[in-house]
């Protein structure tokens, strides 16, 4: 798998990213494991989690196979903190006390003195940026993070928060694929202008760009599982019906994957570092790594952009 550089840093990250958003929940102890050890066979190397997904469990299974199914040395390790959920809600709390706990916590549950990169999961109005980058400041000077950077943070906050924070910020976290181009109004110029790379979380449209929402719903699928749903449902309407219709257009003229499409569309945009993939078994991931992620032909590109145009 082919690893790219992130933003204008020296800070390298495999094209496709494994996210774990879904483990100790809907992926189990055994099927994290073989996604564990099938990324890291076809050459992947950056494994995304955060101190939020499912309460901190899917840290603390990652960890569990650092050593095991894959030594420490061969992975890139991304986690955030920031954000939490109880009950089903979510709150934000970015101060720097909160923070550093939370990455403290992080270490001890992933088995390790540092990760490779260390997010602030969503910005918080109610504490000044400053302090916020403090904290990220002073993971990078204490070594329990190498690089640093934002996730969720628009345009203006991405932008301010590079200009005030008077070290290196390498990447910023956003949602992104051709059922969500809002980034390219303002993230993407903020982004290319602070020298950050991208990497795109929903890559896949939350898993609607595979075509498999056409015309059904599956009844094994997030859009059918109630505490899911609204994740899925905001792209099962007219306009996405009709980007995923083109999606799968396009790669039946190439003979491609719709999936292949839609990654390599996106890994095309300017400032995208890697695509954070949410595979919940092998057979999905599967599918994921045998995509070309090869750059489309121009008018299929254009098309696809004129179908899915905000």
């Amino acid at each position: 798998m082919q690893q790219r550089y992130v933003g204008n840093s020296g800070f390298r990250v495999s094209t496709l990213s494994l996210g774990t958003m879904s483990w100790a929940e809907e992926t189990d102890e055994q099927d994290a494991r073989e996604l564990l050890h099938t990324f890291i066979a076809a050459g992947g190397t950056m494994i995304d989690t955060a101190a939020s997904y499912a309460g901190g469990r899917a840290e603390a299974l990652l960890g569990s196979m650092l050593g095991d199914v894959v030594a420490r040395s061969e992975v890139v390790l991304s986690t955030k903190a920031g954000v939490s959920t109880s009950d089903g809600r979510r709150s934000v709390d970015a101060s720097r006390g909160s923070m550093l706990s939370a990455l403290d916590a992080s270490l001890a549950r992933l088995g390790t003195d540092y990760v490779d990169i260390w997010f602030a999961h969503a910005w918080d109005g109610n504490v000044p940026l400053e302090e916020t980058l403090s904290a990220l400041d002073l993971a990078l000077r204490s070594g329990r993070a190498r690089y640093v950077g934002i996730s969720n943070y628009n345009g203006w906050q991405t932008a301010k928060a590079a200009a005030i924070a008077g070290f290196t910020l390498v990447a910023n976290q956003s949602e992104y694929s051709l059922l969500h181009r809002k980034p390219e109004d303002e993230l993407v110029p903020a982004i290319e202008d602070a020298g950050l790379g991208l990497m795109a979380w929903g890559p896949l449209g939350r898993g609607v760009l595979s075509g498999k929402y056409r015309g059904q719903i599956p009844s094994e699928s997030r859009a059918a599982e109630g505490r899911l749903s609204g994740y899925v449902e905001k792209y099962l309407d007219a306009r996405g019906a009709r980007i995923v219709e083109a999606a799968a257009m396009a790669a039946r003229g190439l003979g491609r994957s719709a999936v292949d499409v839609s990654l390599s569309w996106l890994l095309s945009r300017p400032g995208v570092s890697t695509a954070i993939v949410g595979a919940r078994n092998a057979v999905q991931l599967k599918e994921l790594l045998d995509a070309q992620l090869s750059p489309l032909p121009a008018e299929i590109s254009r098309a696809l952009e004129d179908v899915s145009a905000i």
